[in-house]
């Protein structure tokens, strides 16, 4: 049994930066996560329709805020209704968008059209950016370099190595890392993790994608950011709390969430 001060200390409260929440399910989702000690969320779109509802789910929860977006998988459809969707409140970032070279679900020129277009909008809007870099670091970094790179810029469910987080964190960018960190045959991830600037550091969940070990084969969702947080925390060799409190701040900072008074 603990002594008073342990009883005493609050529980470490986490923000996933990263999930994506469907209407007819969020509520059960996000009151579970609540549960877990999840303090806010960032729903993310895919599509204009997708950011629509996004969009939807952060208006129904206080604790939700929204990232509209489009993927470089739905870049061929173009990006066309997204500008009045950056105007809403509730939204507190454009994304996700980048390219994605290793499905090409879109053709490359399209891809990279969609993401310059999508980074302006991120200056113009004096919004956040939340990157998809799959099998194109190279491409990502020189659109990044040829529109200008946002002041506040993320690279979500961080794939790639030191090399890569270098890179990243030379422009000024913020490393969110999801439950790939947990993987065995992710040692590059963990090792990016463990090299991250304090100051850049995020986690996340991908939800429904991405259970982290040892909920593996099952649907994610953002009630375990805590699991990936710890994980994270492990390889840095800190406290979960610690990293929490990390995260937390950085998000809070990343996405302009002071509002929602977590801390």
């Amino acid at each position: 049994m603990g002594d008073a001060g342990d009883a005493a200390a609050p529980a470490p409260k986490w923000i996933d930066t990263h999930c994506h929440l469907r209407l007819e399910t969020c509520d059960a989702e996000l009151a579970a996560a609540r549960q877990a000690g999840v303090a806010a969320v960032i729903a993310i779109g895919i599509d204009v329709a997708d950011s629509r509802e996004a969009t939807a789910v952060a208006s129904r929860h206080g604790d939700v805020r929204a990232a509209a977006g489009v993927h470089p998988h739905e870049a061929a459809g173009g990006i066309d209704g997204l500008a009045e969707l950056l105007e809403r409140e509730e939204v507190v970032a454009v994304g996700e968008t980048g390219l994605d070279y290793h499905y090409n679900h879109s053709p490359h020129p399209e891809q990279r059209r969609a993401f310059a277009q999508q980074i302006a909008l991120a200056h113009e809007a004096g919004l956040a950016l939340v990157i998809h870099s799959r099998a194109a670091w190279d491409e990502t970094f020189a659109v990044l370099a040829a529109e200008g790179v946002p002041e506040r810029t993320v690279f979500h469910c961080f794939t790639g190595g030191p090399r890569e987080a270098e890179r990243a964190l030379q422009i000024g960018a913020y490393l969110s890392f999801s439950g790939i960190v947990t993987f065995p045959k992710a040692p590059e991830v963990r090792e990016a993790a463990v090299r991250c600037l304090p100051d850049r550091l995020l986690v996340e969940t991908d939800a429904p994608l991405l259970a982290p070990v040892p909920l593996r084969g099952r649907p994610n969702s953002p009630a375990n950011v805590a699991v990936v947080g710890a994980a994270v925390a492990q390889a840095r060799r800190v406290a979960p709390a610690e990293l929490a409190a990390t995260t937390t701040v950085n998000a809070c900072r990343a996405f302009g969430l002071e509002g929602l008074g977590v801390r």
